[in-house]
């Protein structure tokens, strides 16, 4: 399924959290936090301004990204979890 945001939204797939720390312990399921970094799958064309203008959205297809802890709604596509985030929800991408 192909899922295109609307406007200054982005599809966002969350990165998988660590199994276990760096000492070697493992995390069981239930001590696990949801992770706040993501790739982002799609990207909207871009909010529309007061003027009628356009801004579009910084990011791009692929970019790796912070988000807050409770941000986006989450959304199951093709068996998949993601979350759908507004471009104010994201904290900032990572450069590697």
């Amino acid at each position: 399924m192909k899922v295109r945001p609307l406007q200054d939204r982005v599809l966002v797939r969350r990165v998988k959290e660590e199994e276990k720390t760096k000492g070697g312990i493992i995390i069981p399921d239930s001590a696990k936090e949801k992770p706040i970094e993501g790739l982002v799958v799609a990207v909207g064309s871009g909010k529309t301004l007061d003027d009628g203008s356009v801004r579009k959205v910084d990011l791009k297809e692929g970019d790796r990204i912070l988000f807050g802890k409770y941000s986006g709604t989450e959304v199951k596509i093709d068996g998949e979890e993601h979350l759908i985030l507004r471009e104010d929800d994201i904290l900032g991408v990572l450069d590697k």
